[in-house]
Formats: C-alpha cells, sequence, structure tokens
C-alpha cells in the first residue's frame, strides 16, 4: 500500500509539462492597434523633445553662447544674408546679429509663454476641481464664467486689457493666463466629474474624511496628469499670443526683443531680405511643432509597465511556439 502510495504520487525528477504553443506570434503583436499606437507615441515624443530642444536649450543658455550683442548696432553692415562676415542667421536693418536677437528674444518669449501656462494651470485646476467636486452653486458660478470666457474674442479682449493695463510683462503673463484658464477647468472638472464616483472615493466618505481633504489628496493627485499635458500643450499657444501681441505692438515694449516685434520690424523688408522675417518664424514653427508632438505623444503613451511587460510576455511566448 504504501509502495502504491509513493508510485502514484509527484516526484521531482518527472518532466516539467510542455506549454502549449501560442497563436500569437511576432508579426501578429507587430501589427496590433497596441503596438501601433505605442510606436507612434514614441515616434511623436522623440521627434517633439528634438525639435523642441532644438529651440530652448540655445535660448535657455543664450547668455553665456559667444554671441554677439543682440542691442549692437553697426549701418554699415545691415541686412547681410546668413553666413556672411560670421553671422549665422545675418543681420538685420540696423546691422544687429539676428541669431542674437533671436536667442535673446527668445527668453522674453518663453519667460511670458512658461508663466502664463503656470498661472492659468493652477487657477483651471483649482476652479474646475471645486466645480466637479462639489457641485451645486460653485459649478454653476465656474460654469457660467467659463461660457462668458469662451465667448469673448480672444485677441481682441487681449489687446483690450493691454491696452488699459500697459503691455508689461506681467500684464501680459496675466492676460494670456485668464485667457487659457477655461480649457483646463472644463477638462478637469470632467475628470472630477468621473472620479468623485468611484468606490474609493464613498470608502473615504465612509472612513470620515471631509470633503475637502478628499479632494486635495486623493481627487486632485489622480487627476493632475492629465491636466499637466493640457497644459504642455497649450504652451505653444501662450507662445503664439505673445508672438501675436508682439506683433501688433501690444507685447513686451523696448528694449526686450521678443519674437513678434523681430518679425514686425523685418516685414518690410520681406521681399530683399528674406531672413529677416523666415528665421524668427522657423523658430516660432519649430518649437510650436516640437511642444505639440511631445504633448500629442505623451498623451498617447500607453498605460506604461503594465502594458510592455504584457506585449513583452505575449512576444515571449510566441518565440517559444
Amino acid at each position: 500500500m504504501t509502495a502504491t502510495l509513493d508510485a502514484s504520487g509527484p516526484s521531482p525528477a518527472d518532466p516539467t509539462p510542455q506549454e502549449r504553443p501560442s497563436a500569437v506570434t511576432p508579426k501578429h503583436l507587430a501589427a496590433a492597434g497596441a503596438t501601433r499606437r505605442a510606436r507612434d507615441s514614441r515616434l511623436k515624443i522623440w521627434v517633439g523633445s528634438v525639435c523642441a530642444l532644438i529651440v530652448i536649450l540655445p535660448v535657455a543658455f543664450a547668455r553665456v553662447l559667444p554671441l554677439q550683442n543682440p542691442d549692437a548696432t553697426d549701418l554699415g553692415s545691415r541686412r547681410l544674408p546668413p553666413l556672411t562676415d560670421g553671422h549665422l542667421f545675418g543681420t538685420d536693418q540696423l546691422g544687429r546679429d539676428l541669431l542674437a536677437r533671436i536667442l535673446y528674444g527668445g527668453q522674453v518669449s518663453l519667460l511670458v509663454g512658461i508663466l502664463a501656462v503656470l498661472v492659468s494651470g493652477l487657477i483651471g485646476l483649482v476652479l474646475g476641481s471645486m466645480a466637479g467636486y462639489f457641485g451645486g452653486w460653485v459649478d454653476t458660478v465656474v460654469s457660467r464664467l467659463l461660457e462668458a470666457q469662451l465667448s469673448l474674442p480672444l485677441l481682441m479682449m487681449l489687446l483690450l486689457v493691454v491696452a488699459l493695463f500697459g503691455p508689461s510683462i506681467p500684464v501680459i503673463t496675466f492676460v494670456i493666463a485668464i485667457a487659457q484658464w477655461p480649457e483646463i477647468a472644463r477638462l478637469t472638472r470632467s475628470l472630477v466629474l468621473v472620479e468623485r464616483e468611484k468606490p474609493y472615493i464613498a470608502a473615504s466618505r465612509v472612513l470620515g474624511l471631509g470633503k475637502t481633504a478628499i479632494l486635495t489628496r486623493h481627487i486632485v493627485p489622480n487627476v493632475i496628469k492629465q491636466t499637466s499635458l493640457v497644459v504642455l500643450l497649450l504652451l505653444a499657444q501662450a507662445v503664439l499670443l505673445e508672438s501675436a501681441l508682439s506683433y501688433l505692438g501690444a507685447g513686451p515694449q523696448r528694449p526686450f526683443a521678443t519674437w513678434g516685434r523681430i518679425i514686425s520690424d523685418g516685414q518690410d523688408y520681406i521681399t530683399t531680405s528674406w531672413w529677416l522675417v523666415t528665421l524668427p518664424g522657423l523658430v516660432i514653427v519649430l518649437l510650436v511643432i516640437g511642444v505639440n508632438l511631445l504633448g500629442d505623444g505623451l498623451r498617447d503613451r500607453p498605460a506604461g509597465s503594465g502594458l510592455r511587460a504584457l506585449l513583452g510576455r505575449l512576444a515571449l511566448t510566441g518565440k517559444k511556439a
């Protein structure tokens, strides 16, 4: 009896069972929608990062680069074409180095854009979270403010406020922030409306947490990632708005050189000196494309390590098959 039990029991020497072959091959994985989205997302992130850094890094380190004085005029070297006499981007109508003016002007444009999206992101996150979670009269007031803001012509509103309070950098930053907060608030409100109905919020209420604690400790940390992606995308819009205001003469006044003013000053010579308008415009286009591609890639990125691990396991199973 004992021998029979020993023979029928599991033995360490028994061979391991063979894994069942999988019908999923690497070719199938490569053609899957999730794989294509992940590949496209990585491509957008890489291309967008490269385009954005090509502009941001030289602008950020303009003061340590061996550049000429952006305000030094030389009437004998007016409107020199690019790659002439040590001027990589040529000179403008007053003989000033165009590359130096673009990089130093980019510091003002990027500073205004970054500060504006940070302020608008903070306002939109706070008001959108309160409207989505508390509801009632808070939601009504915020929603009416959103509708009133979106019904106004954007550029006309910006010009009116700048004309009333002056074209200083703080005023322009605040004006652009006020113009952009509705988009962030609408997204945050919709995300909070979904998040507040989840079971962990009900569990937090049962445990005795107050509304403010639930909102700040649990809901906001779970929606801030999606909101930050919209803030990143709005950076390109903020730079464009600042450039538009500067082009129309409502941007930061001299001695600040901004991208919009550089284009405005060179538009009279566009037929004879194309680089005065084309090169600053290309810098703006490169930054906007880079930021938009980076934001789209981060938004479309797969869930993370979980999906990559699943794809890795499927690929390994397909290879074994």
